[in-house]
């Protein structure tokens, strides 16, 4: 999976749903095929940043978080 953001491949999962990106400290939650990212603030709150990207830019992901989830399975 890439972030959406800076194109980087160094994501982590933080949740069921919830991913991390190390490469611009954004947040992705995931469900399904929609994606919402988000910014973390100083004080640990979230401000969407949905506004600055278009549904028809989002990649299609699922397979993506499918792989990615498969990955840090088999490594633990």
């Amino acid at each position: 999976m890439r972030c959406p953001n800076c194109n980087s491949k160094d994501i982590g999962k933080i949740g069921s749903h919830q991913y991390y990106c190390w490469g611009c400290f954004i947040e992705l939650t995931v469900n399904g095929e929609k994606m919402s990212v988000y910014q973390v603030e100083e004080d640990g709150t979230l401000s969407s940043l949905d506004d600055l990207f278009f549904e028809e830019e989002m990649p299609h992901i699922e397979e993506d978080i499918h792989a990615l989830e498969a990955a840090q399975v088999h490594a633990t």
